[in-house]
């Protein structure tokens, strides 16, 4: 299917199938990936320059944020919006295509993904290029666990515990801990 960027971007926006391979979106990608490059280069001892380099990179920081490098976002975290007091570990890895709202106070574990982005179920459809996008939102205090996979449209909310290594199809409701694929429901949480 043939479109032009804005209907590309619009239709992005609206969480439908769209051409990630438009110039002027990949243009984006490569300069927010320049300044992703250049945090991933820092010296531990880099502290004031990380903090600089993290305020270029990501659509919202608030204080007191921090990502160990190495960061991994095809925006470069452009569309990474952080609350206060947000820590992440080493490995984080954002598909930012659609936008990720983090909360104040959330810890984020190693080896963490976050990604908005999937693509169509069909091969007919998935041999055309197109993707879809849908925003993630982590509420206020949570804790996402080491190895965890946050997937498009996920609602972690507020106070919840994503435990290491489960991925995340659904919202999360408060205080919730997922259990193995299919033992609980198709890895819905079990409210604590």
């Amino acid at each position: 299917m043939k479109m032009t960027e804005t209907e590309a971007r619009t239709r992005l926006a609206e969480g439908r199938l769209y051409d990630p391979g438009q110039e002027g979106i990949l243009e984006e990608q490569r300069r927010r990936m320049e300044i992703l490059y250049d945090y991933n280069a820092t010296r531990p001892s880099e502290t004031g320059r990380r903090a600089e380099l993290l305020g270029k990179m990501l659509a919202e920081a608030g204080e007191n944020c921090y990502i160990e490098p190495p960061f991994h976002a095809n925006f470069g975290g452009g569309h990474v919006h952080f609350g206060n007091n947000v820590y992440a570990n080493f490995n984080l890895t954002v598909v930012d295509d659609a936008h990720v709202y983090v909360g104040d106070d959330v810890q984020i574990g190693p080896n963490v993904t976050i990604a908005t982005a999937g693509h169509p179920l069909d091969p007919a459809y998935r041999r055309t290029g197109m993707q879809f996008a849908v925003d993630i939102h982590i509420g206020d205090g949570a804790w996402i666990g080491a190895g965890s996979i946050l997937l498009p449209g996920v609602s972690v909310g507020a106070g919840s515990v994503i435990g290491a290594g489960h991925p995340r199809r659904r919202a999360g409701g408060r205080k919730s801990l997922p259990g193995a694929p299919g033992d609980r429901g198709e890895g819905q949480g079990v409210l604590l």
